[in-house]
């Protein structure tokens, strides 16, 4: 792919370390998340990621490929690697090995006319210079978790408070977690490093979230809610956060993935129904389909 694709995914291709797998980790990252998602769901994708040679080579990596994703991994780069442990109050993550920045000189010439893009970073690997990149036209997402994290090698993870930054002012649609923030952090407060115009998607796990609008005034917000939708079997939450942005995010691209949804929101709730579906699965394997997603959306296939 050397024109641009649809949607331009930067960010690192992570691996979990866990026990359930022959390997002893499974890849994860929200670059692999969202690229994934957005081919299943009709998008044309091109992924500009760094990842070490195991996550490389990984049958994951081969399977968003497979999906349509031209995966482009700078040579010889390392994503990070994390021990995540669920608790009640949250994950709790260590890393023994850090991941490198994406160096914005690897992006493919042709792909810097793409009218959509996704920042998707795991590990704060996207810098300040990537809010240069996309045209001043072309839409911008946000895993704003992502820039939050602060990794030493073989200690565990250490979380910053949101603040100013070139890349969030860039973003159109941001999406963060209720556990990502302390719990006395405001929308408002989000939203006074965003743009007027931007939308936070503020998300709270099975208790659904609310999108803000920011106006001219960070306390200017309009809300739209949404509520999270009943799954069938609870097997894996890795990614939910990631498919989520990337399914609200692919609706705004290419409104005709909603057609036939004649509810409020139509973008909301085609995330909800594919962050439903992704606790469904093992991994990348969970991330649905843009038919699943629709059955979902309708309850079709679930008690809601």
């Amino acid at each position: 792919m050397d024109e641009a694709p649809a949607v331009v995914v930067v960010g690192a291709a992570c691996r979990d370390l866990v026990d359930d797998d022959e390997r002893g980790w499974r890849l994860g990252g929200g670059a692999s998340y969202s690229a994934l998602a957005l081919a299943r769901l009709g998008l044309r994708v091109g992924a500009l990621v760094v990842a070490d040679e195991l996550a490389t080579t990984s049958r994951e990596l081969n399977t968003i490929r497979d999906a349509g994703v031209d995966v482009r991994v700078i040579p010889g780069s390392h994503g990070p690697v994390f021990i995540n442990v669920e608790t009640p109050t949250g994950r709790i993550q260590q890393t023994p090995q850090v991941s490198d920045a994406v160096d914005p000189r690897a992006l493919p010439p042709g792909w810097r006319d793409a009218r959509a893009w996704i920042f998707a970073p795991v590990a704060a690997e996207v810098g300040d210079e990537w809010a240069d990149m996309p045209p001043p036209d072309a839409l911008v997402g946000l895993g704003w978790q992502g820039l939050l994290r602060v990794l030493r090698d073989g200690a565990p993870v250490h979380h910053l408070p949101p603040g100013p930054s070139p890349v969030v002012r860039r973003a159109n649609l941001i999406g963060v977690g209720t556990d990502d923030v302390d719990r006395s952090t405001t929308p408002a407060h989000l939203a006074g490093f965003m743009h007027p115009g931007a939308t936070l998607l503020f998300t709270d796990g099975v208790h659904g979230g609310t999108a803000y609008r920011v106006g001219e005034r960070p306390d200017d917000l309009e809300a739209r809610r949404w509520h999270s939708i009943s799954i069938e079997t609870y097997v894996d939450p890795v990614g939910a956060g990631d498919t989520f942005l990337a399914a609200v995010f692919a609706a705004w691209v290419d409104r005709a993935i909603t057609t036939g949804w004649d509810g409020p929101d139509p973008d909301l709730r085609l995330g909800a129904a594919c962050g439903s579906l992704i606790l469904e699965g093992l991994g990348v394997f969970g991330v649905p389909y843009l038919v699943d997603a629709v059955r979902r959306m309708h309850g079709k296939d679930n008690p809601d």
